[in-house]
């Protein structure tokens, strides 16, 4: 499988975006699809993840309440709706898929998310 992100842009702070990651190839229901973003200067972090078939999703503390994952199947696409976004939530923003949360094999290849105070 190989992802293409995209969605990211300027935006100031409080405000909304709604990335995608539109796969192609098969996708198996056990796998997990996830975001991960790294920030300037930071290391990369896990964001969010969802279960292909099932739909669970598994956030990061410091995005619950913020961040949506969600995954349309029949478009192969998996979305971040980020909302009330902060400075802080400044990254480049990759997807990725794997066989379990953490062992992500396949990424894309970044989209990147600049919010402004």
């Amino acid at each position: 499988v190989q992802l293409q992100a995209s969605g990211g842009g300027l935006v100031q702070a409080g405000g909304s975006l709604r990335l995608s990651c539109a796969a192609s190839g098969r996708i198996f229901s056990s796998r997990s699809m996830a975001w991960l973003r790294q920030g300037p200067g930071k290391e990369c972090e896990f964001v969010a993840n969802i279960r292909w078939g099932a739909g669970t999703t598994y956030y990061a503390d410091s995005v619950k309440g913020r961040f949506t994952i969600s995954r349309d199947k029949g478009e192969q696409t998996v979305f971040l709706q980020i909302d009330s976004l902060k400075p802080e939530d400044t990254a480049v923003y990759y997807c990725a898929a794997g066989a379990s949360i953490g062992d992500y094999t396949v990424w894309g290849q970044g989209t990147l998310v600049t919010v402004s105070s």
